[in-house]
């Protein structure tokens, strides 16, 4: 039993032996595609004015990096007065790369649109609000709320997905397939424009990647996360466990 996940190899693999042990698999991590910054002339095209911003919404670390990284191209100084409302603490935390934590007026989510929104009390609504994301992401969570909430936002891509040369990857080899977000799906088919499914069994991990791989004619085993799947290495095994 071969198993493809596209995703970098984890830290913690001890979930993953499990499905070693109980069903002899085989389980192989190769990313579809990297996250990459925009370059300063890519992020011009989008009409954004970086010092026209009093708050920013970061939701991962690769947007953090690149909101530093187009500052310092286009030689904006980033004010002390800047407010920071980021998706989890652990994004959060990772502004300490960039900025003297405790000077900041910084904010954290419990993971959902709804949690940062529910930061942004009486005191912060006047800001005009930059939400930082990914090219070709949805976003129609976050601007839901934040449209519900009647708060001045703009959209902002500031990283890419990139694909991966996966031409050395011999899908006919595999058993079954994990994809996580939509740009896997993007780059199994730029790799592969010729690529059917045949006999590979397709695990879906999130809701965005679902419509992804509906829309490009993909059938799914196994949707995920669930209730009693919350990670990847679960839903293989409960797939697994629903196929002896």
């Amino acid at each position: 039993m071969k198993i493809l996940i596209s995703q970098q190899l984890p830290s913690n693999l001890a979930p993953y032996e499990i499905l070693q042990k109980q069903f002899g698999a085989e389980l192989n991590f190769q990313p579809f595609f990297l996250i990459e910054p925009l370059s300063a002339k890519e992020f011009r095209a989008e009409h954004i004015n970086l010092p026209d911003y009093t708050a920013i919404v970061f939701s991962s670390r690769h947007a953090i990096d690149a909101y530093f990284k187009l500052s310092e191209e286009m030689r904006f100084k980033v004010p002390e007065t800047m407010k920071y409302f980021c998706s989890t603490e652990a994004v959060a935390m990772y502004l300490q790369k960039h900025i003297v934590y405790r000077k900041r007026k910084i904010f954290f989510g419990s993971g959902s649109p709804a949690s940062i929104v529910a930061l942004i009390t009486a005191k912060h609504k006047g800001e005009r609000f930059l939400i930082a994301t990914t090219e070709g992401s949805d976003i129609t969570p976050i601007t839901s709320a934040f449209e519900s909430a009647r708060l001045d936002y703009t959209v902002g891509a500031l990283v890419k997905p990139v694909s991966q040369d996966l031409h050395a990857v011999d899908l006919a080899g595999f058993d079954i397939a994990v994809l996580c977000n939509p740009a896997d799906v993007a780059s199994l088919h730029e790799n592969f424009p010729e690529f059917k499914q045949g006999g590979l069994k397709f695990i879906s991990f999130g809701k965005a990647v679902v419509k992804a791989m509906e829309e490009s004619g993909l059938e799914i085993a196994f949707k995920a996360p669930t209730p009693e799947a919350t990670s990847i290495s679960k839903a293989v095994e409960l797939y697994l466990q629903s196929q002896k």
